[in-house]
């Protein structure tokens, strides 16, 4: 079997651990990195070379692909010099901060005849892999309608990240769009949107200035519709998906980790969300403990992520690196390795945004033109 090798960009807490399960993948080496920050120790760990230069790194000879897993403000730069490069390209969610990049994004690697795949991890999780395939079976009829939480409460950090500053992150709404393209994954691209929210309790030097409450109503094709809440105001917090059908209901519940489908005779079958019942049992102890910080989990490239998010992100590696190699791709991530869910994604998320600075109904039409 040949050897792809990879490079990553950006060996933060998340790209520093992409960059560890792709080094366990058969046919697979990280042969260089590029971080201002962290690129000398995660080389060192690795074994590898490090980069100081983007052109250098994607011009290596020894590059097949590129892993960019910076910042989400910046993911343009990399993706477009790896495609130039004719390198495929694997980029972390949100692949952009505005629909105009993500097209550039999606196009350039089209023009250059490279793979570029978009990092929607959920996809990856067993619990919605099977519930899409029970909502093709029939399960629950013809889905209606969706439902989508992911909120929590947000005490003072010791330093205000990356991650909560608007610009840098997209706020709450980019950052954790993987519920948003989770609900466009079962339901097909919305068609409109309407958004609601605001800072409604973390104003101030504590905090950055992303909105804490944000409220996004979706209308997609054939009367069927969809809501999603994002947010660090809620004491409550919940994270889930509830998929609604003619016959049935599917819950994927994230924050006591289990999935519950529903059919009309009141029956009820359970399910794991991801491999194992102990990655599902390991995602509730964090959830209910106190590592948790609003629902948002801070990182650093020494710390190791979670039981339950290491094995989907050895799922997602495990498939690019699959790809890489020359597996098929299967129907069902098509979309993935197109560009259709990264521009629905954004697409969907800049028509939100627009909703809410406009205060009405935006089209998504609007935006993609």
């Amino acid at each position: 079997m040949k050897t792809i090798g990879y490079a990553i960009v950006g060996t933060g807490y998340f790209g520093a651990e992409l960059g560890r399960i792709m080094n366990e993948q058969e046919g697979a080496r990280v042969v260089a990195v590029l971080d201002p920050e962290n690129g000398e120790t995660i080389a060192k760990e690795y074994g590898c070379e490090v980069e100081t230069d983007l052109d250098t790194l994607c011009a290596r000879p020894d590059v097949d692909a590129v892993i960019v897993a910076t910042p989400n403000y910046l993911h343009k730069e990399p993706v477009l010099t790896a495609a130039r490069h004719k390198k495929h390209v694997f980029c972390e969610k949100p692949i952009a901060l505005s629909y105009q990049d993500c097209d550039e994004m999606v196009k350039t690697a089209e023009e250059n005849g490279v793979i570029f795949m978009a990092g929607h991890v959920m996809n990856f999780f067993r619990g919605v892999r099977h519930a899409k395939q029970l909502i093709a079976e029939g399960k629950i009829g013809r889905v209606l309608y969706a439902h989508s939480a992911r909120n929590g409460w947000e005490e003072p950090q010791p330093e205000i990240s990356w991650k909560k500053i608007r610009a840098k992150s997209g706020g709450h709404l980019y950052h954790h769009i993987h519920e948003l393209d989770c609900i466009q994954f079962i339901m097909g691209p919305a068609v409109e949107v309407t958004m609601i929210g605001g800072n409604v309790a973390h104003q101030g030097e504590q905090f950055g200035d992303e909105d804490d409450m944000l409220f996004l109503n979706l209308q997609f094709a054939n009367n069927t519709y969809g809501v999603i809440e994002y947010g660090s105001a809620f004491h409550w917090p919940e994270h889930y998906v509830l998929i609604q059908g003619t016959e049935g209901a599917i819950r994927i519940d994230m924050c006591n980790v289990g999935m519950t489908v529903k059919t009309k005779d009141g029956s009820e079958e359970h399910y794991l969300v991801h491999e194992t019942k102990e990655e599902d049992d390991d995602r509730t102890r964090i959830y209910h403990s106190t590592e948790m910080d609003g629902a948002i989990q801070y990182g650093h490239p020494g710390k190791k992520p979670p039981m339950w998010l290491h094995g989907i992100m050895k799922n997602e590696m495990r498939y690019f690196n699959g790809i890489m190699h020359g597996e098929p791709v299967p129907d069902e991530f098509r979309p993935l390795m197109t560009g259709a869910a990264a521009r629905a994604a954004i697409a969907t998320a800049d028509a939100a945004t627009r909703s809410l600075r406009e205060d009405r109904k935006v089209k998504i039409s609007e935006i993609t033109g």
